[in-house]
């Protein structure tokens, strides 16, 4: 079994700032990509950051230069921080990652069980 387990999240001011953590835990045979995506109510999952095994960084277009991500291979743990937050950026944040499980040789998808960010304007 794999897991990924978020914390952080919760209401914020607008202009504050947030960070966000993701553990994967379990019988994981190696750690590719990671990163979050989130939801907003009525509209589709978007990309907020995502960091690829090689370290090659994809940020979404709606938070470019207010997003920090890095990711600590050793302890498969991966940070996420925004800054300047504002009212849309209140979503479910769902961290994704690509991991290969001890019992298989093929990366596999997951996700995490989403944490709300809510922001007071």
């Amino acid at each position: 079994q794999v897991y990924l387990v978020e914390s952080g999240g919760g209401l914020v001011q607008a202009g504050g700032s947030l960070g966000l953590s993701c553990a994967a835990s379990g019988s994981i045979f190696r750690l590719g990509s990671m990163g979050w995506y989130r939801q907003a109510p009525g509209k589709q999952r978007e990309l907020v950051a995502e960091v690829t095994s090689i370290g090659e960084t994809t940020y979404g277009d709606s938070v470019k230069g207010r997003v920090t991500i890095s990711v600590d291979k050793v302890e498969k743990t991966g940070y996420l921080q925004v800054n300047g937050l504002n009212p849309e950026d209140t979503a479910v944040y769902y961290c994704h990652a690509v991991l290969t499980p001890m019992d298989s040789e093929i990366p596999r998808n997951y996700w995490g069980q989403g944490t709300q960010v809510t922001v007071s304007s």
